[in-house]
């Protein structure tokens, strides 16, 4: 059973930092390419950061562009979110995914998801 597990959320002040983690377990972690996705109450869901299964290529929207860095160890099945330099709007619940193709993930596609965890940046 496929399993992506989510931590680091929390409450920050803008211009804070959080760094949130993402477990996988259950799956070939090597062979995915891993992404970061976000979701703010009323609004769709948005794609966030996305790295390829060779730590090679990386990919972000420029709403988050200089601020957020994605990176993975795969000894440790792990992706993680850098977030630099938040703003009250970066507030959302973030989740992670994979995909053996990193341009589903671009596409705001997945083969598994996360539940989630929810970034709160106040003003």
């Amino acid at each position: 059973q496929v399993q992506l597990v989510e931590s680091g959320g929390g409450l920050v002040q803008a211009g804070g930092s959080l760094r949130l983690s993402c477990a996988a377990s259950g799956l070939t972690f090597g062979a995915y390419a891993m992404g970061w996705f976000r979701q703010a109450p009323g609004k769709e869901r948005e794609f966030v950061a996305a790295i390829s299964r060779n730590n090679l290529t990386t990919n972000y929207p420029d709403s988050v562009k200089g601020r957020f860095t994605i990176s993975r160890d795969n000894a440790k099945n792990t992706v993680y979110l850098q977030m630099n330099s938040l703003k009250p709007e970066d507030t959302a619940v973030y989740y992670c995914a994979s995909d053996l193709v990193i341009s589903d993930l671009l596409g705001r596609r997945g083969d598994y998801w996360g539940q989630g965890t929810q970034v709160t940046v106040s003003s």
